[in-house]
């Protein structure tokens, strides 16, 4: 009996102490630890982590579940974890292919400038990997991910059956909101913009935090690659002949790519529709995943013929251009 207690007094001790442990890593590095957790959340979920080789250096997928194949990309300044939410439940319906983009989480180069078109060149060789290679593919990509979605099918458009876009696409957002806050109040309304009024806003230690990586992460990286390089993949007014169908999902409340843009850029796309999830910012996978999931799906199983104006329980839906 005196062993057994020991034994339940030392289990005890010991999550106690990982729980401390983990508090104070939560309050020194709350983003890293975020991340920690999301990505773990992945392995839990079932998906697998595989180091691709490239001319870019190394790249990381996560990897796993059954059927049509779904390649899920991030944004900006994140990682392959932004999508933990989601995961279970379409890994149950897709074969998911979630990479970290190119500098960005695990992926290579880890320094430097970072230009949109190392990006895609390593995308391209990720997706050139077995055994998804010769699969026909669906893309779903957030903000930068939207972009990337967009100009990897726009060159491989045999290779790609739909396209859905996530609050980001491939046309020039004039939003004047700062992605590089240089202090906690540029932080919060970094923050702000990019999130419903409805959800809790983060406390000062994630900001000062958030100031603390903004001069050296992925997002300060892309910008110094320069603006006449990244105007170089815009589509403006290049998407008349896109054929493929394309279908936005954009959250009501996003500040960062607003409405309006969603609503511009389903304008010189000839098969498109536009979703709106309510009370929702610029991250959909984060803030409303369950309605993400169910919107996704909906569309994933559904064809090009389907209604254009079905109601959604979580969404409006517009018409589809011709």
């Amino acid at each position: 009996m005196g062993l057994a207690i020991n034994i339940v007094l030392l289990l005890v001790f010991a999550a106690v102490t990982a729980l401390i442990v983990f508090s104070i890593l939560f309050f020194l590095r709350p983003i890293a630890t975020t991340v920690w957790f999301r990505r773990n959340a992945l392995r839990r979920a079932g998906l697998r982590k595989t180091k691709l080789t490239t001319t870019v250096g190394g790249q990381i997928v996560w990897h796993g579940g059954v059927g049509p194949l779904l390649v899920l990309l991030h944004g900006a300044g994140d990682q392959a974890g932004t999508w933990y939410k989601v995961v279970p439940e379409l890994k149950r319906h897709f074969q998911l292919v979630i990479p970290d983009l190119a500098g960005h989480g695990e992926s290579d180069p880890v320094a430097g400038a970072l230009s949109l078109g190392t990006l895609l060149t390593a995308l391209e060789q990720v997706l050139d990997a077995k055994p998804w290679r010769d699969a026909p593919m669906m893309f779903a990509g957030n903000s930068l991910g939207a972009w990337m979605a967009m100009l990897y099918a726009q060159k491989y458009p045999q290779r790609v059956t739909r396209v859905i876009l996530i609050d980001g696409g491939p046309i020039k957002n004039v939003s004047e909101i700062g992605i590089m806050p240089k202090d906690r109040e540029e932080a919060r309304r970094a923050l702000d913009a990019v999130l419903d009024p409805s959800t809790p806003r983060r406390p000062n230690f994630v900001l000062d935090d958030l100031v603390r990586i903004s001069n050296t992460g992925p997002i300060s990286r892309l910008l110094a690659a320069g603006e006449e390089a990244m105007s170089k993949y815009l589509l403006d007014d290049k998407l008349a002949n896109f054929q493929l169908p394309v279908d936005l999902i954009w959250g009501a409340s996003d500040r960062l790519v607003p409405l309006d843009y969603a609503k511009k850029l389903q304008s010189q796309l000839p098969h498109c529709t536009l979703t709106v999830i309510e009370r929702c910012g610029h991250g959909p996978q984060l803030e409303r995943p369950r309605e993400l999931t169910q919107v996704l799906l909906q569309i994933l199983a559904s064809d090009s013929s389907r209604p254009s104006t079905t109601a959604q329980p979580v969404s409006r839906r517009s018409g589809e251009n011709s």
